[in-house]
Parts: structure tokens; sequence; C-alpha cells
């Protein structure tokens, strides 16, 4: 029986390729001229989140919102997956890892958001959209 050759873990898989290229592309779009700035998009995340919930703003779903929150909420417990104290470079880099797909769904959710929100029709004064 002949055993063809070994492969070690993948470090980077298709996956992981496809996820830093997302961000990549997020970052180079959201620094583009004419895009919204940091702090336009920070103020229109709970714009999104209250559209989302009420069912307004069909593009991002609740499960997605919920990956947000968790990630964020993972950024910023105590409770590590993978502790600093005895992996430090193992450790660092699952926070790391985290950090990035957050940063580059908040670009791209906000980035999609806020673009459909300029193509929404806009009441002024109670009166209907023209």
């Amino acid at each position: 029986m002949t055993v063809g050759p070994q492969r070690g873990p993948q470090r980077f898989g298709p996956a992981r390729i496809a996820a830093f290229q997302a961000l990549w592309r997020a970052i180079t779009q959201a620094r583009r001229a004419g895009a919204p700035g940091l702090l336009d998009r920070v103020r229109a995340l709970p714009r999104m989140v209250r559209a989302s919930f009420r069912g307004g703003y069909p593009q991002v779903s609740r499960g997605r919102l919920a990956l947000i929150v968790l990630a964020l909420a993972y950024l910023v417990s105590p409770v590590d997956i993978v502790p600093e104290a005895f992996l430090a470079l193992l450790g660092l880099t699952d926070d790391a890892v985290v950090a990035l797909w957050l940063g580059g769904a908040f670009l791209a959710e906000t980035e999609r958001y806020l673009a459909w929100e300029r193509e929404q029709p806009k009441v002024v004064d109670g009166l209907p959209p023209a």
C-alpha cells in the first residue's frame, strides 16, 4: 500500500484567503474619494440595526447582526477561547482574526446601508415622497 505525500494543516485555506481578500476590498473601497467617513459609519450603525429589526432594511440579516455583536463581545470579554496568558502568540492571533472579520463586516455593512439609505425616498414635513 502506498501512501501519498503528507500534508500538514493548511494555514491559509481558500476560505481564509477569501476573507482577507474581502477585507482588503472593503478597506480600499472605504478609502476612495466620496466614501463615507468613520464618523458617518458609526452614526449609521444604530439606524441600520433599527431598520434591520423593523424589516425596512432586509440586506443584513438578524443572524449577521448577531455574529457582529458576538464578535464584539468576544473582543471585549475577559473570557477567551485561547488565553494569551498561556499561549501568547496563538491567543493574540484568534483575537486578531475576529477583529479583522469585525472590521471588514463593519466597513462592508455600513457601506451597503449608507448606499441603501441614500436611495430611499425622503419625506419632508409629513408630505408624501415626490
